[in-house]
């Protein structure tokens, strides 16, 4: 089992950037892929980037694809969330998970974050 805890939200005006942090405890970290995932107000949750365990090999969802970057320090058992030109649509809160497949659907992974949210203001 791992626990994971998001960090680094918050408000911001649009064009500007935020990197969430998304702690992990437990297990090997680096035996799981990571991902990102966001809900907003009265929306499914949906995917927004996922990272393999080691050779860092990463997925986008096409909203974010050239704004956002994951990455990971399996070191620090920490993921990133790195989000520039950040939009008013992009306001929700964000996921982190942890599963063994990467992949953009919700029920390949096992663990959650509580959550972060970020706000982005026009």
């Amino acid at each position: 089992q791992v626990q994971l805890v998001e960090s680094g939200g918050g408000l911001v005006q649009a064009g500007g950037s935020l990197r969430l942090s998304c702690a992990a405890s437990g297990r090997t970290f680096s035996s799981y892929v990571m991902g990102w995932f966001r809900q907003a107000p009265g929306k499914e949750r949906e995917f927004v980037a996922a990272i393999s365990q080691t050779i860092g090999r990463t997925v986008y969802a096409d909203s974010v694809k050239g704004r956002f970057t994951i990455s990971r320090d399996n070191a620090r058992n920490t993921g990133y969330l790195q989000m520039n030109s950040l939009k008013p649509e992009d306001t929700a809160v964000y996921y982190c998970a942890a599963g063994s497949t990467i992949a953009s659907l919700r029920d390949a992974y096992s663990y959650w974050g509580q959550g972060t949210q970020v706000t982005v203001s026009s």
